[in-house]
């Protein structure tokens, strides 16, 4: 059996993988939902100098805590930044990484980086009253839901990945692309991880909750990487 530890992205917090994680679970596998400072169950502990490199650190200590030697890491939209980092500390420990519709940095890039105008905009604009703090992304009429969904530590976007070597001795390698977001930030890395054979490339008939859109097929993937 294998552990798997599960990376959320922004604004929200680990209920995103409820399903997935009960899967993963039921078919007798360990499973390690992460929790980031600042967000989702951990949104008490907000504020605005929190940094990529914390999120990093928080994910790494409960990897350590609960004892995994080896695990497949596995991080959704803004968690692909936190799963990047880590993989470049701790790459000789992980079994496969997996991409779910996630940014995917190259060295010294940002989340900023390999976003666009749209996105800035938005970073920027909305923290003016609420400096270094961003609402989620769209989210015009946004009203916080404790512990589920609140404002995002702008700094996080801002801290740019940087690359050891290590990730490179990750011997598997996969991605999967939610092609039902109209807006996706995504196609970037899509294309580049389906050009790419060291990579296993899928897509989703999805919006960018592919957890929730595609759940078979979300543990269908993350079971093959245990095989």
């Amino acid at each position: 059996m294998a552990n798997y530890v599960l990376v959320h992205g922004a604004w929200g917090g680990g209920q995103s993988y409820e399903k997935t994680a009960a899967d993963l679970l039921q078919a007798g596998h360990t499973v390690l939902v992460s929790s980031q400072t600042g967000i989702g169950i951990r949104q008490p502990e907000l504020h605005g100098g929190i940094t990529l490199s914390d999120h990093v650190n928080d994910v790494e200590q409960q990897i350590e805590e609960v004892g995994f030697e080896r695990f497949i890491l596995v991080g959704h939209s803004y968690g692909g930044m936190v799963i990047t980092q880590l993989a470049a500390r701790l790459g000789e420990r992980i079994d496969a990484i997996c991409y779910i519709d996630a940014f995917l940095p190259q060295h010294d890039q940002s989340l900023w980086d390999i976003t666009g105008e749209h996105e800035h905009n938005w970073y920027i604009d909305s923290q003016k009253q609420s400096p270094g703090l961003v609402a989620p992304i769209g989210g015009i009429d946004f009203e916080e839901i404790p512990g589920h969904i609140g404002r995002h530590p702008l700094l996080t976007l801002l801290e740019a990945v940087q690359l050891s070597g290590e990730e490179e001795k990750i011997p598997r390698r996969t991605y999967i692309f939610a092609t039902n977001f109209p807006e996706t930030p995504f196609i970037p890395f899509a294309e580049r991880t389906k050009a790419d054979p060291a990579w296993d490339y899928h897509e989703a008939d999805a919006t960018h909750m592919v957890m929730d859109d595609q759940p078979e097929q979300t543990l269908e993937i993350l079971l093959e990487l245990a095989q």
